[in-house]
């Protein structure tokens, strides 16, 4: 018998989020729906291995998929095709230059070239303009954070997560230029491994990231792990300085 989804208060935090071993098998991993989309509610759910993805005239869907794909930083090592790209240099890279371009971005509707990243696809229409102001809201108090792609004044290609402790949640990637978020997401993982960063969150599989390396770990051991890695700290040069 399929448990009935907890109905989360638009007052903030009140209720909490249930338990996500309580998520639903069909659809995979929603847990609860409704609430609202302030700091406050968004950095508890993530810290709880939660996060919202909804369309358009759906209330918030907040989810916790089993197993949990993921990077772990240290051992990120590109293809020899991205190496090539790399060794052109093609791009400059950049931090938290433009995260309101980058999210906007993301959310556009996308072509093959662009379905280039992220775990969440479905051509960009889930981050309707409330999820846009929330992480803008988010980068504003310092917690998302981006990594922009430029030719020139031409941004190219880009990415943007959460950052907490020890864990980057990784939300959405786009490229304009063939492997423009490859390049991105290679130079986070330098960065983050320079940083003190143990943890990459991708939220759910895509073959895309499979083939750049990322792994599948059961959400038990997942939220596990990011209990302790979300309360310890990362080097102080974190998002200030490129490694």
């Amino acid at each position: 018998m399929t448990r009935p989804l907890l109905c989360l208060s638009s007052r903030r935090l009140a209720p909490g989020f249930p338990d996500p071993a309580l998520a639903l098998a069909e659809p995979e991993g929603l847990l609860a729906l409704g609430g609202d989309l302030s700091t406050e509610r968004l950095l508890s759910a993530y810290r709880l291995g939660i996060f919202p993805w909804y369309e358009e005239g759906q209330p918030i869907l907040w989810w916790s998929p089993d197993p949990r794909c993921v990077f772990y930083p240290e051992r990120f090592a590109p293809s020899r095709s991205l190496k090539r790209t790399l060794r052109h240099g093609a791009f400059e890279i950049t931090l938290d230059r433009d995260f309101a371009r980058v999210i906007r971005a993301c959310s556009e509707p996308r072509g093959p070239l662009y379905q280039d990243g992220g775990g969440q696809q479905g051509g960009g229409t889930w981050l309707n303009e409330a999820m846009i102001e929330a992480y803008i809201g988010l980068h504003h108090h310092g917690h998302a954070h981006s990594v922009e792609a430029w030719q020139g004044e031409r941004l190219v290609g880009g990415l943007y997560g959460v950052a907490i402790g020890q864990v980057f949640f990784g939300e959405s990637m786009f490229s304009r230029i063939t492997d423009a978020s490859k390049v991105c997401l290679f130079h986070l993982m330098r960065y983050l491994t320079a940083w003190g960063y143990r943890l990459t969150d991708c939220q759910v599989r895509s073959d895309h990231l499979a083939r750049l390396g990322a792994t599948l770990v059961p959400r038990r051991e997942f939220l596990a792990r990011i209990e302790r890695l979300c309360a310890s700290d990362v080097s102080a040069s974190a998002w200030k300085d490129i490694p």
